[in-house]
C-alpha cells in the first residue's frame, strides 16, 4: 500500500470518528436540555405555589423545598456538562440546607400551632 494511501485512510478514519464524537456531544447537549427544561418546570411550579398558597405554611415550605430541588437539580446539570466537581459539592451543601431549613421551619410551625391553635395565616 502506498504512503499517500494510507494517509488518505487514516485521515478518513481521523475524521469519521471526529464525526461521530461531534454527534454524541450533540445528542447529550439535547438531552440535558431536556433535564435543564425539567428543572425549570419544577422552579416554576415552586414558585407558583408560594404565589398561591399563601394561607398554608406547609404548602409554603413545599413550595420552598421544591424551588431549592430545582436550583440544585440545574447546578448539577451545568456541573455535569461542564465536568466540573464544585458544582456538585455545591448542590450537596444545597441538599444539607434545604434540610436543615425544613426542620427549622416545621419546629417553628409546630410552635405556632400551639401558641394559636391553627396553622391556617389568615391575610
Amino acid at each position: 500500500m502506498s504512503e499517500t494511501r494510507k494517509c488518505v485512510f487514516f485521515l478518513y478514519y481521523l475524521f469519521s470518528v471526529n464525526k461521530t464524537l461531534h454527534n454524541a456531544k450533540r445528542e447529550r447537549v439535547k438531552y440535558n436540555i431536556y433535564k435543564m427544561k425539567l428543572g425549570l418546570f419544577l422552579f416554576l411550579i415552586g414558585i407558583y405555589g408560594l404565589i398561591l398558597n399563601r394561607r398554608n405554611l406547609i404548602l409554603m415550605i413545599i413550595s420552598l423545598e421544591l424551588i431549592l430541588l430545582a436550583v440544585t437539580l440545574l447546578i448539577l446539570f451545568s456541573s455535569y456538562n461542564s465536568n466540573d466537581l464544585f458544582g456538585q459539592i455545591y448542590a450537596l451543601y444545597i441538599i444539607a440546607i434545604a434540610g436543615c431549613e425544613a426542620a427549622i421551619g416545621l419546629s417553628i410551625l409546630i410552635v405556632f400551632y400551639r401558641l394559636r391553635g391553627t396553622i391556617a395565616i389568615k391575610a
